[in-house]
């Protein structure tokens, strides 16, 4: 079965200013790549919907949702903050519905009664892994990943999923949803001390933190992984893997100070791929997060793509 490709145009049109590092152009960077690396035809395309507002509620407060589509009546050219670095316009509100539906959709064209693929990819922005229950933060409005797993425990009834998240900030958001949720596992390695200054005190079997110094290279990030997430994911046995997949920790990528290369991407994605093999009969469901650098980023969201793809 082919891996699924998710994306919508709508995706494009959130724009949080010329100088801001989520721009649109990371999308096309990532397409521009995969075409050049031959795979970008090699994956079966789909559209994301606009996610419904009760998959959103199930991981975000009734109003905070009502808040952020209320930003869809904004003049045209206008914008506001939702917090210091989280710019909102009137074309975002649809853009982080269509991220938010991708996610639905990924986990229903691996979940679904067609089981039309096993591992689906989503192409899209506004990220995630920052959004919590109640509010927007670093850059992230509605958490695309968590939306995901969510989808996966009550609308298909399975009792364990893990969430991988290898960006190099934290995802405290998602922590925030799912802290006394013991059926997802969330796994998440990140640079500390930095943005967003959480998640090294954690104490609970189902969050397993790995803040990592500035300067990690990737023989320590694989340390890591192999010392903390491997051992907890054997225990767990997930039935369905979702990765938060940021790709700023790149030794080019200058919103951080890892020292990460294509390879530690293809490498714990391979990891990841035997967890799932083993346990969840291969179900992967990737959502991009992070990576601002255009250059690293599509070189290692295709890195990851081979592997998720079985080409390398």
């Amino acid at each position: 079965m082919s891996i699924a490709y998710i994306y919508h145009p709508d995706c494009l049109e959130h724009d949080m200013g010329e100088e801001h590092p989520e721009q649109p152009a990371r999308i096309n960077a990532i397409e521009d790549r995969m075409r050049m690396a031959h795979i970008f035809d090699f994956v079966r395309h789909h559209e994301a919907p606009l996610a419904e507002k009760k998959y959103l509620t199930r991981v975000h407060d009734a109003k905070y949702v009502d808040k952020v589509l209320s930003f869809a009546k904004l003049p045209d050219g206008e914008h506001s903050y939702l917090d210091p670095d989280t710019v909102i316009t009137n074309k975002t509100p649809k853009a982080a519905l269509r991220a938010a539906g991708a996610a639905v959709m990924a986990t229903d064209l691996v979940l679904g009664h067609k089981h039309q693929h096993k591992i689906a990819f989503c192409n899209v922005r506004p990220p995630g892994h920052h959004a919590e229950r109640g509010g927007a933060m670093g850059f992230c409005f509605f958490n695309n990943i968590a939306v995901a797993a969510a989808h996966a425990i009550h609308d298909y009834g399975l009792r364990r999923v893990a969430i991988i998240d290898f960006d190099v900030h934290h995802g405290n958001g998602t922590e925030d949803i799912f802290q006394n949720e013991p059926r997802v596992l969330f796994c998440s390695s990140f640079q500390h001390p930095f943005y967003p200054f959480s998640g090294d005190d954690v104490i609970s079997d189902h969050i397993i933190n790995v803040p990592l110094p500035a300067g990690t290279s990737g023989d320590k990030f694989r340390e890591a992984v192999l010392m903390h997430w491997i051992p907890a994911l054997t225990k767990f046995a997930p039935e369905m893997i979702f990765i938060s997949a940021g790709f700023d920790a790149h030794i080019e990528d200058d919103m951080s100070n890892f020292h990460l290369r294509e390879s530690d991407y293809a490498w714990v994605t391979k990891e990841l791929m035997v967890v799932a093999d083993k346990f969840a009969d291969g179900r992967v469901v990737s959502m991009l997060e992070g990576g601002y650098d255009l250059s690293s980023l599509a070189r290692s969201v295709t890195a990851h793509l081979k592997v998720l793809m079985h080409m390398d």
